[in-house]
């Protein structure tokens, strides 16, 4: 078996005395798109048409970065949905940031594969730290959530003031609701993960390793940061049970 060979997700599947907090190392890069696939209804299709939104919005000679870009499925997207939008990706670059190693080697490994030709770099790097410029295109998919709430308008500040006019940014996360309907929400999900064969061992581990370090928020309180931030425009584009996704225009 290759290093990079994609394999089950089995992390949560025996008892753990003491359940240690979520983070995206070495074995959660191992198993990641078949953990994020059984876990985050809608992923493939948030990640399709993340490249097709970035071929609408792509301006040339300008940058697109996937910010929290894990293994690159989203990077890949956007590479091929701007390169389907002709003279828009004359001169454009990709750049994937990811703050795990793990993460990057293995995103890298995918890249080279691939044979898009536009210019794709991935960066082993804080996103709240990494400098951003001359933006077209930024995604941020199920990345926001992990970041501390009083981070977040910081992040989208800077996005929106590196991000051309005329350029978006595409927002994915995991919402909570009002209570009636938080609780009807979170059963469907759970239903979502047991119908892709998650146990009620694996659902509840997981939950507690990722209890306190995925913080959601309402969807409300997306739109209005995200117009704080300096986007003019902001729509829910799509929504599968809790998880949504948002397109902003400057």
């Amino acid at each position: 078996m290759s290093d990079f060979d994609q394999q089950p997700d089995t992390i949560f599947n025996t008892p753990q005395q003491k359940v240690a907090s979520f983070t995206f190392d070495s074995a959660v890069a191992r198993v990641f798109p078949d953990m994020i696939k059984r876990s985050v209804p809608g992923y493939a299709e948030t990640v399709a048409m993340s490249g097709i939104i970035a071929g609408r919005y792509a301006q040339p000679g300008s940058n697109l970065y996937d910010l929290g870009c894990s293994l690159g499925a989203v990077t890949l997207a956007m590479r091929h949905g701007i390169q389907a939008a002709g003279e828009r990706a004359a001169g454009c670059r990709i750049i994937g940031l990811d703050n795990s190693a793990s993460m990057i080697e293995r995103a890298e490994h995918y890249i080279a594969l691939d044979e898009g030709n536009v210019a794709v770099e991935m960066v082993c790097a804080d996103i709240l730290q990494y400098p951003l410029d001359n933006a077209s295109v930024t995604a941020l998919n199920f990345v926001l959530q992990f970041i501390a709430p009083e981070q977040r308008l910081t992040l989208l500040s800077r996005i929106a003031a590196a991000t051309l006019p005329g350029g978006a940014l595409i927002l994915s996360e995991k919402i909570c609701f009002s209570t009636e309907e938080q609780l009807l929400q979170d059963e469907l999900h759970l239903d979502f993960k047991r119908a892709n064969g998650y146990s009620d061992l694996e659902i509840a581990q997981k939950r507690s390793a990722i209890e306190n370090v995925l913080i959601p928020e309402s969807e409300q309180a997306h739109i209005e940061r995200l117009k704080a931030a300096g986007f003019r425009q902001v729509i829910r584009w799509y929504q599968c049970f809790n998880f949504v996704s948002f397109l902003a225009v400057k």
